[in-house]
């Protein structure tokens, strides 16, 4: 495993001093009240302290089977030729050839846990070996662990709205590298096949309407339910422009072979002249409960405008 890269000196520099490597082992649990329930966030050693299990009233809400259907963040970038899936592609949890194994290859630098909130620093693993393959595609990348890293900050509740999951992501970019296209995706969720409803939720009108199986993307944020509605994820983020920035666009798939499905929030960043290194943060929620609560809940955000 090659050493850190000098970019992680002055992203620890940056992180609050009450923030202590510890043992970052990945394996931790928070958890809130939220109505008749609680919201228990699940991380594993596994993934790299990426979220292995989300639970609230009796389901579980993620499919976490290999190293990619979690509750995680990745980016897909161009390397300076046109952009392909998944060829260049740092991934939070793991890489594809870790598959349903016991261990990650991406790194856990650092960690903070509390009652009901966490944050981790994740030297990402590439999704893809060199040599390896997405389809037709050969990988881009010349190394198996990335330079890149992923910030998270989760906290279940968020002002008043017990039923929010605020999540926070910052990806850092090093320099060395040269890319004109980068797509962010902050956020995906995979979730069993019984979250089989797919919605969107209106802002002009704060009503869910239905979606269609795409899959694609669209402007509104998404909504998964079970039948009945008894049990509903939502995803949304508030608007933050930036330069040379498209999103947040929702995207909502369904994989019947492989029986899951997901959702994802995803920015896109284009800069012909070559985006630059740094840091690029995106501000989410996640929002738990029966599909009523879910929109009431994305209602009171829309109203916040965070």
């Amino acid at each position: 495993m090659k050493p850190a890269p000098a970019i992680f000196t002055a992203l620890l520099l940056a992180l609050p001093a009450t923030l202590h490597a510890g043992d970052p082992d990945g394996n931790a649990t928070i958890r809130g009240a939220a109505g008749s329930s609680e919201i228990v966030i699940t991380t594993t050693a596994r993934l790299a302290g990426a979220i292995h299990s989300l639970t609230w009233n009796g389901r579980e809400f993620i499919d976490s089977s290999d190293h990619g259907r979690q509750l995680q963040s990745a980016s897909n970038l161009d390397c300076g030729t046109p952009i392909t899936a998944e060829t260049f592609n740092p991934t939070e949890a793991g890489s594809r050839r870790d598959g349903a194994g016991g261990k990650s290859s991406s790194r856990l630098l650092h960690w903070r846990v509390g009652p009901d909130s966490l944050q981790t620093l994740t030297q990402m693993v590439f999704w893809l070996v060199p040599g390896e393959k997405s389809g037709p595609n050969l990988a881009k990348n010349t190394t198996v662990l990335s330079d890149h890293l992923l910030t998270k900050r989760v906290r279940i509740g968020c002002k008043n709205l017990p039923h929010v999951i605020a999540y926070d992501v910052t990806f850092s970019l090093p320099a060395g590298e040269r890319h004109t296209h980068a797509v962010f995706e902050a956020l995906t969720g995979y979730m069993p096949p019984a979250f089989e409803e797919f919605r969107q939720f209106n802002p002009q009108t704060g009503e869910l309407e239905p979606l269609s199986d795409g899959p694609g993307e669209g402007p509104n944020p998404v909504v998964f339910s079970v039948p009945g509605g008894t049990h509903a994820m939502g995803i949304y983020t508030p608007p933050q422009p930036a330069p040379n920035t498209a999103g947040p666009t929702y995207g909502r798939f369904r994989f019947r072979a492989e029986k899951v499905v997901k959702w994802n929030c995803v920015f896109r960043v284009t800069d012909r002249n070559g985006i630059a290194a740094g840091e690029y943060a995106y501000r989410m929620f996640v929002i738990v409960g029966d599909t009523n609560t879910v929109r009431d809940s994305l209602r009171a955000l829309c109203k916040l405008r965070n």
